[in-house]
């Protein structure tokens, strides 16, 4: 084990992390409005200036893991109107094609305790382009690209700073933070760097203050220019700042005089700091102490030259006494954890990878280390408001998420991307845990089981979406995630060392989800699901969350085969726990049963030779089954038609010589219910090595959909497999209900719909996650059917592969969007020249989902969370899928 292993042992090495915010204004929480309008009621222009009540943002975020104390970076070209103190970008309205961060960053390394870690900021040497980014967006149209911050030019000349911000732990309460900026410019040019740290907000709402009545945290400037910080709950720390620098003080305090034109607030407020600086304003206090202080440093850095500024945060428990010569030390620690971080991931990674390859998977760990986050919310106090603030307008009571009321989080979290999706998503995070289960899997489990902990989940058994509106509904992954993460554990531990207490915890808490979807999301009870949108924004011919008040309901193949995997899934979990305990048998059982009714709805429906699978096009479709009976299928080809894939599972002769009583059931219904058994693979028939399949699909439906999704024509791009058919492109589908035509059409890339905000497409583009379950679902019916069984690939090439093969070209197509292809580009960063720039090609982005057709990086910049399953695949190419 290395050094760094040995820390993930000890919890106090994770108290301190990457856990503030990209962003907090225009999210839920912050929002106290009377109808939902989040993205107005706090914006970027109030940021600045306005208290937050559940959290904090900044950039290079650091804090405790109840962010009590932030630390965090602000700069100053001389030239913004504002400190760069948070990151710019379009709200959901703003932008042509939804919500969009409007800045150059890089999560570049990291290790699960937080040892080390480090990220760039890119910030040009002219003014901000803010009222730019946002007019010219503004005009653009959803069939315009998005104007981006390289658009403007101002990177053209180099006239940036490059500022790469490290973190290192010297123990699990001291960090060390070093800023070295690069002026990579053609001239001198001049930089305010303010390292900042302010207390979060917690006294004026009457809360988190360990019952000290108008308890008040402090941080004070000393005679030895070290600030003092002073926080009931957190203790004693120093922070030390090298060399001399300014030291600004205010307070985390609204300023209420320039939001609402009231000046009964504090002198010093929040953007006190912002407006000495930019202003020269008399808005810091004298007395430096308050709760956010900032160390001023101004450097003139000649082109080509660096500045570096260091700080060090100290724990110093109750004798106040630091360390006397806090930077003797400083640069052989940073080295020391920078090293112990190379070996870690030494252990990690797959020898035989490239260097590209290795870089891009680090840059994957990194970011999703980086995008934790703290994430509090209370959903009933959010909704009554604030005993010390005025109350909330009453319509709140009756609008989002009013039903989840016991719903309380606060804690760290894996989000899916700090700015753009700053809360978390229930199905994104499931793919996160798989992820981080490579480098953390105490983490993992620990959040996957976070989901389902009664602080998470509703009674009645539904798992919370999104803080947008908790009772949407997500693809049901958090049984596969479950099994995924404790099989890739198995692989690396000894014999007899499996985490069957994790299994078994989390096993029971899905079995109440389970059984909410069944009597939540089969509407016509016959095991027939709908769900909604189910994650997949845009991909229906129109809005799948339609509620029709007729009684009329859309049959979903997606929501139907995701149950089918989810009963899969729990089924096998269930086999692996009566391995100890035959009280499982049962369960498996229950969970064999339900999969083979639902494989026979989704296939034919009791005797009216109706199901979503399609005779005459050989693909899976959903129909729209009216009030009296009529039924409209949606013959439209798109992914939904291809999850059916994803419900699969390879018994081996060894478990079910270890479960005979399951056996007994499987025997019992090929010989009672053989309409059932013939709609699936025949379990009771062996593949090689004795193993038994069970999936949705017959060898002959598996080729079927194959033909479809292996033809470059329709499903298959050179980097994955698309959301929706090309064919579409010059022939969209047209679906015409009541005197209305709905239409869709190919879309490789930025979303030509409304639907769900706009910001997120499924109308075409390559997406990450269910390219991984396609990679795995391959893998699986290839443990079962061997070299025997082969496919044209691609489809008119003759090419005859096996199931593995195909399964290995997709998972290279899919490494090869972040990699460096013969021209020394990579395709996810698109054609603009400045990414063959050395500054620029080896920072990698982790898209939320990528052109069909190019495989540019579209929507959120930095979703590492799903798309970070790269890092995976990279394991995976060296592997299993040798």
């Amino acid at each position: 084990m290395t050094t760094e292993h040995h820390r993930l042992n000890d919890p106090a090495w994770r108290q301190w992390g990457p856990y503030v915010s990209d962003r907090q204004w225009g999210t839920v929480r912050e929002d106290y409005s009377a109808n939902g309008d989040a993205w107005n009621f706090t914006t970027h222009d109030m940021a600045r200036s306005y208290t937050y009540r559940w959290g904090e943002e900044g950039i290079a975020g650091f804090c405790d893991n109840k962010q009590q104390l932030c630390l965090a970076l602000a700069l100053w070209n001389g030239q913004d109107p504002i400190l760069k103190e948070r990151y710019f970008g379009l709200s959901n309205g703003e932008g042509n094609h939804g919500e969009d961060v409007k800045e150059l960053y890089y999560y570049l390394d990291n290790t699960p305790s937080h040892s080390y870690q480090r990220m760039l900021y890119k910030y040009p040497q002219a003014a901000y382009p803010y009222e730019w980014l946002v007019t010219e967006n503004g005009r653009r149209g959803r069939l315009d690209p998005e104007f981006e911050l390289l658009d403007t030019g101002l990177f053209d000349e180099n006239r940036y700073f490059d500022v790469f911000v490290e973190y290192a732990k010297a123990g699990p309460h001291d960090i060390l933070m070093a800023v070295t900026v690069h002026n990579r410019g053609p001239e001198a040019a001049t930089l305010h760097v303010l390292p900042t740290l302010w207390f979060r907000n917690t006294w004026i709402f009457g809360d988190d203050t360990d019952g000290v009545p108008n308890y008040h945290p402090s941080l004070v400037l000393q005679p030895d220019n070290t600030v003092s910080v002073e926080d009931s709950a957190l203790g004693r720390y120093i922070l030390y700042a090298e060399g001399q620098p300014n030291w600004l003080f205010c307070e985390n305090e609204s300023n209420v005089a320039r939001l609402y034109d009231n000046h009964s607030g504090t002198c010093y407020p929040k953007d006190g700091i912002n407006d000495y600086v930019v202003q020269g304003r008399n808005t810091i206090n004298p007395d430096r102490k308050g709760t956010k202080a900032a160390a001023h440093y101004t450097f003139t850095i000649q082109a080509g030259e660096s500045a570096t500024v260091r700080l060090r945060l100290e724990a110093t428990g109750s004798a106040g006494s630091g360390i006397k010569l806090p930077f003797a030390s400083f640069d052989r620690i940073l080295t020391n954890r920078k090293k112990e971080a190379d070996e870690f991931y030494a252990h990690i990674q797959p020898a035989d990878a490239t260097d590209d390859e290795k870089r891009v998977q680090r840059q994957a760990f990194a970011g999703m280390l980086w995008s934790k986050q703290y994430y509090y919310y209370d959903v009933s106090r959010w909704l009554a408001g604030d005993a010390n603030n005025p109350p909330p307008p009453p319509e709140r009571l009756h609008g989002r998420n009013h039903t989840w009321l016991q719903l309380i989080n606060a804690g760290v979290i894996s989000m899916p991307d700090k700015w753009e999706y700053p809360w978390y998503a229930a199905w994104d995070w499931a793919f996160h845990c798989v992820t981080l289960s490579l480098v953390d899997p105490d983490f993992a489990k620990q959040q996957l089981m976070l989901l389902t902990n009664e602080w998470f989940m509703h009674p009645n058994g539904q798992l919370p979406a999104y803080e947008w509106n908790f009772s949407d509904v997500n693809p049901p992954v958090q049984a596969w995630a479950t099994w995924r993460i404790y099989h890739l554990e198995l692989e690396r531990k000894p014999p007899g060392e499996q985490d069957l207490t994790f299994l078994r915890a989390i096993f029971h808490k899905l079995m109440l989800n389970f059984t909410w979807w069944v009597n939540r999301k089969d509407q016509s009870g016959n095991n027939i699901f709908e769900g909604g949108f189910l994650g997949l924004d845009n991909i229906g011919v129109f809005d799948r969350n339609t509620a029709f008040p007729d009684g009329s309901h859309l049959e979903q193949a997606d929501g139907t085969s995701w149950m089918a995997m989810y009963a899969l899934n729990m089924m096998r979990i269930a086999l692996e726990l009566a391995r100890h305990d035959p009280v499982y048998d049962e369960m498996a059982t229950k969970f064999f049963d339900h999969f083979l009714y639902i494989a026979g709805a989704i296939t034919h429906i009791g005797n009216t030779n109706v199901g979503l699978w399609d005779e005459e096009d050989a693909f899976f479709y959903d129909q729209l089954r009216m009030e009296d009976g009529t039924i409209y299928r949606m013959k439209v080809r798109t992914l939904v038609g291809l999850i059916p894939m994803f419900a699969v599972e390879v018994l081996d002769a060894e478990l079910l010589q270890a479960n005979p009583e399951f056996v007994k059931r499987m025997v019992w219904f090929q010989g009672h219910r053989p309409d059932l058994y013939h709609q699936v693979s025949r379990y009771a028939e062996k593949g090689v090595d004795e193993k038994r399949l069970l999936s949705l699909l017959r060898g002959f439906r598996l080729k079927a959909l194959l033909a479809k999704v292996l033809d470059e024509t329709e499903f298959l791009s050179p980097h994955g497999v698309r959301a929706v058919s090309k064919v579409y492109q010059e022939n969209p589908y047209e679906f015409t209900l009541d005197h209305t035509t709905f239409r869709l059409t190919y879309t490789p890339a930025e979303s030509d719909s409304g639907m769900f905000g706009g910001n997120s497409n499924w109308r075409g583009p390559v997406w990450m996650p269910t390219n991984y379950l396609m990679v795995e679902s391959l893998e699986r019916f290839y443990h079962y059917f061997g070299d025997s069984f082969t496919v044209e690939f691609p489809i008119g090439s003759g090419q005859q592969i096996t199931l593995r093969e195909v399964a290995r070209e997709l998972n290279n197509r899919l490494i090869s969007l972040f990699t460096l292809d013969a021209n020394g580009e990579r395709p996810s960063f698109g054609k603009h020249p400045k990414y063959k720039d050395p500054h620029f090609r080896d920072h990698v982005l982790f898209y939320e989902y990528f052109d069909g057709d190019n495989g540019r990086g579209v929507g959120a910049s930095h979703q590492t969370g799903w798309t970070g399953l790269v890092a995976e695949l990279i394991n995976r190419k060296y592997g299993s899928l040798k």
